[in-house]
């Protein structure tokens, strides 16, 4: 799969996705604009959705273009460097891990939704998009942010697979099994009926 002349521009392009998905939009984002740590506030996670709930629509919109930016740029750079589908895949992996353990922030991170989905963008718009059509659907649905992004990260898989992307399907089966062991408390008030819905602000 990894020949000798690819092994280390892989291992380079991974640690940098690494290094870029440690960055949290949510984190910086809110420093800037005054609002509390989202890691000692709402629901405690650096994530859009608690940015949304603790400071607004504002602040909320520019942490979700943040953490998909650090899945697109190096999926979409490294594509144009190395086309080399495991090396890709393997970038994007690194970048989410990174928003899900950031080394500048005491590997205190967040879901990784925006981030796998920014990641897909950088593989393939449509497929992208599909995903953003499918969490958009369930989210309007049921105005349950993490309900959407489970279901839709559960069929990304089998959209890569069919779509012809192997590498990026295998490495979305785990990314899938971290996002549901990262939303593993969410799972629990989903199932209690006690997941807070979208537009209702932090106490």
């Amino acid at each position: 799969m990894f020949s000798a002349s690819l092994f280390i521009p892989a291992v380079l392009a991974s640690i940098i996705a690494y290094l870029v998905g440690s960055v949290s939009a949510a984190i910086l984002i809110c420093r800037l604009m005054n609002l509390p740590d989202p890691r000692e506030t709402g629901s405690g996670n650096p994530g859009a959705t608690n940015v949304l709930r603790v400071g607004g629509k504002l602040p909320a919109a520019l942490t979700l273009l943040g953490d998909a930016l650090k899945g697109l740029l190096p999926v979409a750079i490294t594509g144009l460097i190395v086309p080399h589908p495991p090396t890709v895949a393997l970038v994007a992996m690194a970048a989410f891990l990174g928003h899900l353990y950031p080394v500048f922030f005491d590997f205190r991170g967040g879901k990784g939704v925006a981030t796998a989905l920014g990641a897909l963008f950088g593989l393939s718009m449509q497929i992208g998009l599909l995903a953003t059509v499918s969490w958009l659907v369930i989210c309007i649905a049921f105005r349950i942010s993490s309900l959407a992004a489970l279901v839709t990260f559960t069929l990304v898989p089998f959209i890569l697979l069919t779509a012809g992307h192997t590498a990026f399907a295998i490495v979305y089966v785990v990314i899938a099994g971290f996002l549901v062991y990262s939303h593993r408390e969410n799972i629990k008030r989903i199932l209690a009926g006690t997941e807070p819905k979208l537009g209702k602000k932090s106490k």
